[in-house]
C-alpha cells in the first residue's frame, strides 16, 4: 500500500485539467488514477479540488552560500522556493568562494545540505580547464552560468578559454550555460555613457547588440557542444538563436521572470533596485520574448535569483550590484499568466517542469509513475508582499503585483510548505548528482 494518497485533485493529463488521484510510496509516485483506494494509508491528503502541478524546476539561482550568507543560504534560499513551488534548483558558481575546482565544489556540497528541496550544483568556468573534469566526476549538473563579460568579480573569460573549455565540456557530454553578454562591446558603450547616473544608463551599458554578438560568437565556437544560453533578454537575440536551432539540436535557452514581468519603464519605480545582468529592456522586447516563450524558441523559464539586501542596491547605478531576487515569484507570475491568457498551462509545464528536467537530466518534471512526488496544490491569485517573502532580501521587485501562490509543496512526497509556512525540517532536501557523477566505490572499483 502507498504511504499518501492525494484525493480529490485535479490533474493536466491529456491536454485537459481533469480529477484524478495521487498515490506516492517512498518518495515515489506509484499510481495516478480516477480513484485509488485509501485503505491503511499513512496519510491521506484531501486538494479539495484544486489543481495539482509538478513542481517546478529552476535551474538558474545563486543561493550565495558559501560566503555572502548575509544575502541568503542554502536554507532561506530554498525555503523560498519551496513557498513559490519550485521543488528542486540548480545554484550557479558565483559564490566565495567561486565553485571551480573539486575543494570548492565539496564545501559547497557541505554548505547545500541545509536545503529543504533537492538541488543540483554547476561548476564553475575560468582558467580553470584542468579541474573541469574532476568536478564532473563530482557530480556536477552543468558547467556555468559562463561569463562572457565582466558580470561578478571577474569570473568573464575570454574567447580563446572560453573555446578551450567548451571543447572539454563537449567532450565529457556535458551542458555548458552561457552569459551572453560581449567585451567589447560592453566596454564600448560604458566608455559612451561616462558621466551618465539615470539608472536607464545600465541598459544602453549593455544593449542588446552585446547579447546578439555573444550568442552568435559562442555558437560558432562550441561545435557540437550543448550550449544552454541563461537569461535571453533581447528580441534580437531571438532570430540569432531561432536560425541556428535549425541546424543544431544541440542550442536550448532561457528567460527570466525579470525580463517577461519588468521593462525599462520600471526603472522610474524601482531605481537601482531594478538593476541585473543582463539589463532590462524596453517594451518591445518583453513582447518578443513572450512570443519566443510561446512559440518555442525559448525552452525553460528560470528565476536568475540573484539576491541582494535592499540597502546594498541603494546607490547609484554604477556602484550597485546586479541582480534580483525571483525563486520564490517566478511560478507565482507565471501561474498568473495563465489566468490572464498570456500563456497556455500546456506550455508551462513544459518550460517550468517537463524541458528542464529533459535538458539537465533530472527526474523530476511529470505527475507519472515512477516520477518524484514533487507536486504542488495551487491556490487563489492573492498580492505579492516583500514582507511575506522568504528569502534573507527581504524584497521583491514585484511587490504589490499580484501572483499565484501554492497551498500545499510537496517535495518527494513530503509537505515543504502548507499555507506559506515552512513546515519542512532544515537539510531534507537531496542532492542529485550530474550525469558524470562517478562514486566513491566506482572510483575504488
Amino acid at each position: 500500500m502507498p504511504d499518501i494518497v492525494i484525493k480529490n485533485a485535479r490533474i493536466f493529463i491529456n491536454n485537459a485539467i481533469q480529477p484524478a488521484e495521487i498515490a506516492i510510496d517512498n518518495g515515489k509516485i506509484t499510481k495516478v488514477a480516477k480513484i485509488i483506494d485509501a485503505k491503511d494509508v499513512d496519510e491521506v491528503i484531501n486538494a479539495k479540488n484544486a489543481l495539482v502541478l509538478p513542481g517546478a524546476i529552476d535551474v538558474h539561482v545563486h543561493f550565495r552560500d558559501p560566503g555572502m550568507t548575509k544575502k541568503e543560504d542554502w536554507y532561506t534560499g530554498s525555503c523560498a522556493a519551496a513557498a513559490g513551488g519550485v521543488t528542486t534548483v540548480i545554484d550557479h558558481p558565483n559564490t566565495i568562494p567561486p565553485t571551480i575546482d573539486p575543494d570548492s565544489f565539496k564545501k559547497k556540497q557541505k554548505e547545500a545540505k541545509k536545503s529543504i528541496i533537492d538541488y543540483g550544483i554547476n561548476a564553475g568556468v575560468t582558467h580553470n580547464l584542468k579541474q573541469l573534469k574532476s568536478m564532473w566526476e563530482l557530480g556536477a549538473t552543468a558547467f556555468g552560468e559562463i561569463f562572457m563579460a565582466e558580470s561578478t568579480r571577474a569570473l568573464n573569460v575570454n574567447d580563446r578559454t572560453l573555446g578551450e573549455a567548451l571543447g572539454i565540456i563537449g567532450t565529457l557530454g556535458a551542458v555548458a550555460c552561457i552569459h551572453a553578454e560581449d567585451e567589447e562591446t560592453r566596454i564600448r558603450f560604458v566608455h559612451a555613457l561616462k558621466g551618465a547616473s539615470q539608472p536607464e544608463s545600465h541598459s544602453k551599458s549593455r544593449p542588446p547588440l552585446s547579447e546578439k554578438i555573444a550568442i552568435e560568437k559562442a555558437i560558432k565556437i562550441a561545435g557540437n557542444t550543448k550550449l544552454h544560453f541563461c537569461h535571453i533578454s533581447a528580441g534580437e537575440s531571438l532570430e540569432s538563436i531561432r536560425e541556428a536551432k535549425t541546424n543544431n539540436n544541440n542550442i536550448t535557452c532561457e528567460v527570466a521572470p525579470h525580463h517577461l514581468f519588468l521593462s525599462t519603464k520600471d526603472y522610474k519605480r524601482l531605481g537601482t533596485l531594478g538593476k541585473m545582468n543582463p539589463p532590462l529592456r524596453d517594451y518591445q522586447s518583453q513582447q518578443r520574448l513572450w512570443e519566443g516563450l510561446n512559440d518555442g524558441i525559448i525552452d525553460i523559464i528560470a528565476s536568475d535569483h540573484a539576491p541582494h539586501l535592499e540597502h546594498e542596491k541603494q546607490t547609484d547605478i554604477w556602484s550597485a550590484p546586479a541582480g534580483v531576487p525571483g525563486v520564490e515569484t517566478m511560478m507565482p507570475l507565471m501561474l498568473l499568466a495563465v489566468k490572464r491568457n498570456l500563456i497556455t498551462l500546456k506550455r508551462l509545464l513544459e518550460v517550468a517542469c517537463t524541458k528542464p528536467a529533459q535538458i539537465f537530466g533530472l527526474p523530476k518534471g511529470v505527475i507519472e509513475q515512477g516520477y518524484d512526488a514533487d507536486l504542488v496544490v495551487i491556490g487563489e491569485p492573492a498580492v505579492i508582499r516583500k514582507e511575506k517573502m522568504h528569502s534573507k532580501a527581504g524584497w521583491t521587485p514585484y511587490d504589490r503585483m499580484q501572483g499565484i501562490f501554492p497551498k500545499m509543496t510537496i517535495s518527494r512526497g513530503e509537505i515543504v510548505v502548507e499555507d506559506g509556512e515552512i513546515i519542512a525540517k532544515r537539510g531534507c532536501g537531496r542532492a542529485i548528482p550530474g550525469r558524470g557523477f562517478v562514486s566513491r566505490k566506482d572510483q575504488e572499483d
